[in-house]
């Protein structure tokens, strides 16, 4: 599948785990589900011109919703942790 580098990497997850763990040089994204760990690899080098180390990635399962007797499920996404080499950073806003 051919992804453009700005359809592979969603957004940048702020939440209080991945601000703590930008210390260690680990940083958090919402990905295209479809995206393999070269393509994301390579989108993060072109988007923010760092150096990626190691890329992991996770099936985040949908949560159950309920509105009155009504009865669904959040679409399931893909997250992805990205470490960089020593010596870059990505600044968060």
């Amino acid at each position: 599948m051919d992804l453009d580098i700005h359809d592979i990497v969603l957004y940048m997850l702020q939440t209080e785990k991945s601000t703590r763990e930008a210390k260690w040089n680990k940083y958090t994204f919402a990905v295209h589900p479809q995206a393999n760990k070269i393509q994301i690899r390579n989108a993060i080098e072109k988007i923010y011109n760092v150096k990626v180390k190691d890329v992991n990635t996770i099936i985040v399962p949908g949560k159950k919703r309920r509105i009155g007797r009504f009865e669904g499920k959040r679409p399931d996404w893909k997250k992805a942790i990205v470490t960089l080499k020593e010596g870059f950073k990505i600044e968060q806003a």
